[in-house]
């Protein structure tokens, strides 16, 4: 067992009791997928991670820089190929799902939806030359809808690792298993991300990403803020993003509204010097906001390498620094911080983080905005003290400290049942 509890280390820390919680885990979902599947005699394990925004906050649809890391919550199958052409998948929480695989067209009813999700990652995968097929599937996840950390991406990377571990060699290259969960969420579920969420869960670790090229410039870091004396926690603040998927768009659509002034399609393409000089030109061509959000955009894609640098250096002061400024930016310029100026828990949870960490760590908006988390880097004396007063402005459990995970999309002990 000392393979498996090496692994359950690797994907969820060393905390006291990892181990022991996780095979825990693991032995609930394998009785619940042969409870759901009977006539299934063997079984597999595949887990995704969630993700967090470190640095670049909106940038990655415009082709720019991020800072990002794959995280210790994930969603987790029991999975077996059932000889069928239909993937079925029971989630916890949810309704049970059935995808017939012989038909891999966009279905416009299906936006939006789980289903077109699975559909989406097959169909790309069949076109890139992968075999697809049907399967059984039993999933849990402790990446909450709406909690920031990307459980959409999580689940586009967990499906492609299902289908290349049950029907290919398993050994398709992360980067490209993040292209195809990007594909599907833009194509078949209707939604316009860019491709920082699956690309930080499929590769895995503390990652710097540049999007500049069709095929994205991945660097790994190796700084780890707990040896440092540091919590990087998010804090739920009961907002969900479910309904924003406008509001999101809203930011993309203005950005490249900006570009198209000077014949591009990105941000990324156009100069910021130049830009700047023609920004009194621009208006009445564009809105306000949209002028807003590019400035936006140039500065948080500078500050991408200066935090890469900063960690490099072992600069803590300067890297928090930093990550504070791409948060005053996210909440003056981008505007991401609330859709209803009458409800603005983002807004408070920056403002009490504020009270608490200035000069000693920091705080920012988390992922997308406009509801769901914050993130912030709590000195470990003070998470405890931390953690309480979050969790009493936004409900217990609302403060979560994360650990970093090493890897992306991982199958546990392959052709083997190790529970």
């Amino acid at each position: 067992m000392k393979a498996l509890d090496d692994a359950l280390h690797m994907l969820y820390g060393r905390g006291p009791g990892v181990p022991d919680a996780q095979r825990a885990r693991y032995r609930a979902l394998k009785a619940r997928f042969l409870q759901l599947f009977p006539e299934q005699t063997s079984v597999r394990f595949f887990s995704a991670p969630g993700r967090t925004e470190i640095g670049g906050n909106h940038t990655d649809h415009q082709s720019g820089r991020v800072l990002a890391a794959a995280v210790n919550l994930d969603t987790v199958a029991a999975v077996a190929r059932n000889g069928e052409r239909k993937a079925r998948i029971y989630s916890e929480g949810f309704k049970p799902l059935e995808v017939d695989l012989s038909d891999l067209s966009v279905r416009e009813e299906e936006k939006g939806t789980t289903a077109a999700i699975v559909r989406g990652c097959a169909a790309r995968m069949r076109e890139m030359g992968y075999r697809v097929g049907g399967f059984d599937a039993a999933a849990a996840s402790s990446v909450l809808v709406g909690s920031g950390l990307s459980s959409s991406a999580a689940f586009e990377v967990l499906v492609c690792a299902i289908l290349d571990g049950l029907y290919n060699r398993g050994d398709m290259p992360p980067a490209l298993r993040a292209r195809i969960g990007q594909y599907a969420e833009n194509v078949y579920f209707g939604k316009p991300s860019g491709l920082m969420d699956q690309t930080a869960s499929s590769v895995g670790g503390l990652v710097t990403i540049d999007f500049a090229q069709e095929e994205p410039d991945i660097r790994g870091l190796s700084f780890d803020f707990e040896e440092a004396g540091y919590a990087l926690c998010i804090v739920g603040t009961g907002g969900s993003h479910d309904d924003l998927t406008d509001a999101y768009a809203a930011i993309r659509t203005e950005m490249e509204q900006v570009a198209a002034c000077f014949g591009r399609l990105r941000l990324r393409e156009v100069d910021a010097d130049a830009f700047e000089a023609a920004l009194p030109s621009l208006r009445g061509k564009v809105s306000d906001r949209a002028l807003l959000r590019a400035l936006h955009f140039f500065d948080d894609d500078r500050r991408v390498p200066q935090e890469v640098a900063a960690l490099q250096a072992g600069d803590l002061a300067r890297f928090f620094e930093l990550v504070i400024a791409s948060g005053e930016s996210s909440w003056k310029l981008l505007q991401n911080l609330y859709a209803d100026p009458g409800e603005q828990p983002l807004s408070l949870a920056l403002e009490l983080s504020r009270r608490m960490l200035e000069g000693r760590g920091a705080w920012r908006v988390h992922g997308g905005g406009f509801a769901g988390t914050i993130q912030a880097f709590v000195p470990q004396g003070l998470l405890e003290a931390y953690r309480a007063r979050m969790d009493a402005a936004f409900g217990q459990g609302a403060c979560v400290p994360l650990n970093i995970r090493p890897v992306g999309a991982y199958e546990l002990c392959p052709g083997e049942e190790p529970l």
